[in-house]
């Protein structure tokens, strides 16, 4: 066989990997948020915890999203836009994870004020 030949035969049956490992990081980040709304005791209690793992998926589906995007193009299409839409979703858990930050940031502060003008 020549390699053109093994290229389009491989091409048919090749995973683009790093669009679905972007896409499950995306999706496991989306849970992380849905859990902060939906438990709001325990983000006060593991704030930490949750804004570190929505870093943590944020950085991950980034570069992976990336590379899905490249080895997409290289696989005539296949699976490109699910790596966009894990790219962009990680952009989107960075940023509330910055959100997540300052807003324990601003509670702490808030809560320091009121003890503070308490005694």
């Amino acid at each position: 066989m020549t390699t053109v030949a093994q290229d389009a035969e491989t091409a048919g049956t090749a995973r683009n990997t790093p669009a679905r490992i972007s896409i499950w990081a995306a999706s496991l980040g989306a849970a992380l948020i849905a859990g902060v709304f939906l438990t709001p005791l325990f983000w006060l209690l593991y704030g930490g915890l949750y804004t570190f793992l929505v870093f943590a998926t944020g950085f991950v589906a980034i570069p992976a999203g990336h590379l899905g995007r490249r080895r997409g193009k290289r696989l005539d299409g296949r699976d490109r836009g699910l790596a966009l839409l894990g790219l962009v979703t990680g952009w989107i858990l960075v940023l509330f994870g910055l959100l997540l930050v300052l807003a324990y940031v601003g509670l702490l502060a808030g809560l320091a004020m009121l003890t503070g003008s308490a005694s």
